[in-house]
């Protein structure tokens, strides 16, 4: 962990711990402000990551960006095809000194992992991290270890490289609570970026900050556990999952744990943008990185050249949202708070 910072009141709100960290890593990012909110969004709700983009786009420094900004420890593993679990979760090694096993903990236990090019690492590995996602624990040589708290993982992963990959299986998918592209910037946001490096050539991570620290983070979990989600938003999500199970294009759907992060991460989204209660459009927001990696497409959907994103949205158009009031007044009725 770094130094704390000096304390703010309210910093430990949502709101506050979203803005701050957008604002500090807005020091070096250019754009991506997406990005780091769905981050966010896992962090407060014990989520998980997948980053696709092509090579350059920063995939690694926005998620090293973020963990600098909240304090957190972070560690990267760079996945290739002979990394084995145990150098991800950590082994015992014999002390001859000593005569002793001396246990050794891998890079997993840290509050933020960076798991670079996971689809490089073999389907065991790959399923070690994953295990160790769901479970927040490991088990070295017959003991189980917890894993940090806070903690996220963020894998990366490069979409047109064929040779040497082993693409995640659906069901280790789904254990990501998100699925985020990072595009190719704009040209005007290129052109900023330029403009930065040209002025500060060393521009890198290290030159942010931390602005929230621990407390905040499980002050704005609390506050997030809180948000209120009224009946017709439930059903709006039970909608939108079951139709991408009956969906023509779709061979199989969304889960019940793609169901529960629409939840979770929409009650998120309410509380980091300033409101105690959730409404359609939070949901609509979060359609497709919850549910893009969650579908299996079927053949011809894929002859068609039909993507999960064009599915999605295609979701978004059939199932109509709740209408009427679902603001703070519905809120109060059921036990929510007046968001003002």
């Amino acid at each position: 962990m770094t130094s704390t910072p000096p304390a703010d009141d309210g910093r430990g709100t949502p709101q506050a711990c979203y803005e701050a960290i957008k604002n500090e890593a807005e020091r070096v990012l250019v754009g991506n402000e997406t990005i780091i909110e769905h981050l966010t969004i896992a962090l407060l709700t014990r989520g998980h990551v997948l980053l696709e983009g092509v090579p350059g786009v920063a995939k690694t420094t926005i998620a090293t960006l973020f963990a600098r900004t909240t304090g957190l420890e972070h560690r990267r593993i760079q996945m290739t095809p002979d990394i084995l679990p145990a150098d991800i979760t950590g082994t015992t090694v014999y002390r001859q000194h000593v005569g002793e096993f001396d246990l050794q903990r891998g890079p997993i236990f840290a509050n933020v992992v960076v798991a670079d090019e996971i689809n490089r690492a073999t389907p065991k590995t790959q399923s070690a991290l994953l295990e160790a996602m769901q479970e927040r624990h490991v088990s070295i040589e017959g003991e189980t270890l917890a894993l940090p708290t806070p903690f996220l993982v963020v894998a990366t992963q490069n979409p047109i490289e064929m040779e040497g990959v082993f693409e995640l299986p659906e069901a280790q998918r789904d254990r990501f609570q998100f699925k985020l592209t990072v595009d190719i910037p704009p040209r005007s946001d290129e052109r900023e970026l330029l403009d930065r490096f040209d002025d500060n050539p060393e521009l890198e991570a290290d030159a942010v900050e931390q602005v929230i620290d621990t407390d905040d983070v499980f002050a704005a979990r609390a506050a997030v556990s809180s948000v209120y989600v009224a009946p017709p938003v439930k059903e709006y999500i039970l909608d939108l999952v079951t139709a991408s199970r009956t969906h023509s294009d779709v061979a199989h759907g969304g889960s019940p744990r793609a169901t529960l992060a629409f939840l979770h991460a929409g009650k998120a989204r309410a509380a980091i943008h300033g409101r105690s209660y959730v409404i359609p459009d939070d949901v609509k927001s979060l359609a497709v990185p919850t549910l893009v990696h969650r579908l299996v497409l079927s053949t011809d959907a894929e002859l068609g050249n039909v993507s999960p994103a064009s599915v999605v949205r295609d979701l978004l158009e059939m199932i109509e949202p709740p209408s009427g009031e679902l603001d703070a007044s519905t809120a109060v009725g059921d036990g929510g708070d007046d968001a003002g």
